[in-house]
């Protein structure tokens, strides 16, 4: 168990396999958004890279399939990782939620593989 909160990237496919397919992707971030209550409910903060990521694209009139998306992306999510504390990886093909353990665990980042694995926050007294 431990007192602090961490911010857990969640981490899986995007892109991958979707052939630019806006609704495969959908159903993609729909998939990663489905991990965000379970790791809140261990008493953690979830984010989602493309959370970030594709408001950026949007501000600079590309998406997901742009060329530009390369450079905003994976970016992001590294940048991300700076203040992350963890990843939870989901199954999964890809290449960037592959890139993203690797820098976790480059940067000595828990990696976990299943919520299960995620050590329930203690709850604080509050004052």
């Amino acid at each position: 168990m431990t007192d602090n909160p961490m911010l857990i990237l969640i981490a899986g496919p995007y892109r991958s396999g979707t052939e630019g397919d806006p609704q495969a992707m959908a159903a993609n971030l729909a998939r990663l958004e489905e991990a965000a209550w379970p790791v809140f409910a261990t008493g953690h903060l979830p984010v989602i890279g493309e959370w970030l990521a594709l408001p950026v694209l949007r501000s600079a009139g590309a998406g997901p399939t742009d060329p530009l998306a390369e450079e905003v992306l994976y970016p992001t999510a590294d940048r991300l990782l700076a203040h992350c504390d963890a990843v939870l990886r989901l199954p999964g093909d890809s290449a960037g939620a592959d890139q993203d353990v690797a820098t976790a665990r480059h940067r000595g980042l828990p990696v976990y593989h299943d919520i299960t694995e995620i050590p329930r926050r203690t709850p604080q007294e509050k004052p």
